[in-house]
């Protein structure tokens, strides 16, 4: 056969305006610059919640700094009122023993109250079980009842909340041979 202008062509027939219906899929190119917007979009949100977090790190940074450098700051505080007491004490030439016996006392008790606002607690063991960690054995001595007790303290103890900070120098009995 040979192709004349006459014959038909091997063309697909294009279908009728009837049977036309809109091409309603996205073509490639669309779909590329919608998923762009989107990598655009998740970029920019993942360069602020870097941003932030940063920020909240610095943040607490200064936090941690500021307690560290400042901790001290109320107990010092109520340290000056018991400082005021004791220059006060000293100020006045013309005292009494028993009002300079009472005036040391409530310098004391201004103390003991510093101390309880920050959480400083005494350690004094005497007849308490010996505690190697909260108290620290000058000597052993025979004693009668229980051994390992504390039967003399030399000097208390302080812990800071739970920490100790100075254990109490203790006397411990042992058991008489």
């Amino acid at each position: 056969m040979s192709d004349t202008p006459d014959s038909p062509s091997p063309l697909p027939e294009e279908p009728s305006a009837e049977g036309l219906q809109p091409d309603t899929t996205p073509s490639l190119e669309d779909m590329l610059k919608a998923a762009e917007l989107k990598a655009a979009e998740h970029h920019d949100a993942w360069l602020r919640a870097k941003a932030e977090t940063e920020n909240m790190r610095r943040r607490a940074q200064e936090d941690v700094a500021k307690a560290s450098k400042f901790a001290a700051e109320k107990f010092a505080g109520e340290l000056l009122a018991v400082k005021d007491s004791l220059e006060a004490a000293l100020a006045n030439e013309n005292q009494s023993v028993e009002s300079l016996r009472s005036g040391v006392e409530l310098t004391l008790r201004q103390l003991a109250a510093a101390f309880e606002k920050s959480n400083l607690a005494e350690i004094n063991p005497l007849e308490q079980k010996f505690d190697p960690h909260k108290h620290q054995a000058i000597s052993q001595v025979e004693a009668e009842g229980e051994p390992n007790r504390v039967i003399n303290v030399l000097q208390k103890g302080y812990q800071l909340h739970e920490r100790v900070i100075r254990p109490a120098l203790v006397v411990v009995s042992k058991a008489m041979g």
